[in-house]
């Protein structure tokens, strides 16, 4: 399977009070109609640039503030626009035309947001643990089990657990993506997401999620694992071809 099958079969998804960010409109928060264009182009250049990853890291589901107007896990396109003040764009995609999707006109985002778009606290933590040990940004996939957004009743902007028929579902699709960069080591971010990786017979280390207060415990777990060692959690637990790949579909939200 390459990049642009993985993508369409990832088009093909659709459910109630799920946003599927690579072929999903919403007329209010999206910026216009080519949103799901705009993201689906960035997930498959992320893709393309990082077929030799060493690492795939993958939590449990897609967030509101990260990959719904990015088109990447784990990523916000307050990075993306160049408004980080530690992380770089290039960093994501390389040389790129990088474009927001969220609408900046739109009155239920704050200031900050229209400004300068979404912004995630574990992209920032995520993408600063990779820079800090000096690992290159295409040696590693940011990925998530239900790779789209799930989100509450009526309520675009907020995130909800992905059920157990979402993570069911979601593991064809990580096994779509372990086939596609065949990624040395699998770390899973938080335990509900290494216990759903094994339940599926996908090996994996894990390491503490880093919200909700826990980038500290995270940050030291994935330096055990990325200086050669393993995850005292683990242990513990144990016991630009944009028109191409454009689709939309309009969502009520």
């Amino acid at each position: 399977m390459d990049c642009r099958l993985f993508l369409e079969e990832l088009q093909k998804y659709k459910k109630v009070q799920v946003f599927n960010p690579w072929v999903d409109y919403d007329a209010t928060y999206d910026i216009g109609p080519e949103a799901p264009c705009i993201r689906a182009a960035n997930l498959k250049r992320y893709l393309e640039l990082r077929q030799n990853a060493q690492y795939l890291f993958i939590a449990e589901g897609l967030g509101y503030q990260g990959g719904h107007f990015s088109g990447m896990a784990m990523t916000s396109e307050r990075i993306l626009l160049g408004f980080h003040e530690s992380i770089k764009p290039q960093s994501v995609l390389g040389e790129w035309i990088y474009q927001r999707t969220s609408n900046p006109r739109c009155s239920f985002l704050n200031k900050k947001q229209r400004e300068e778009g979404f912004n995630e606290p574990t992209a920032t933590v995520m993408w600063n643990v990779l820079a800090t040990h000096g690992i290159s940004p295409f040696k590693a996939i940011l990925w998530n089990i239900f790779p789209f957004h799930p989100y509450k009743a009526n309520n675009l902007l907020t995130n909800r657990t992905p059920d157990k028929v979402e993570l069911e579902i979601g593991i064809k699709y990580a096994k779509m993506m372990m086939d596609l960069a065949a990624a040395t080591q699998i770390i899973a971010i938080g335990q509900k997401s290494a216990i759903t990786l094994r339940a599926y017979g996908i090996e994996c280390v894990s390491v503490p999620h880093p919200s909700m207060g826990g980038a500290n415990r995270f940050k030291t777990a994935v330096a055990e694992i990325l200086n050669g060692g393993g995850s005292k959690e683990d242990v513990k637990s144990n016991g630009n071809d944009e028109g191409r790949v454009c689709k939309h579909r309009v969502t009520s939200g």
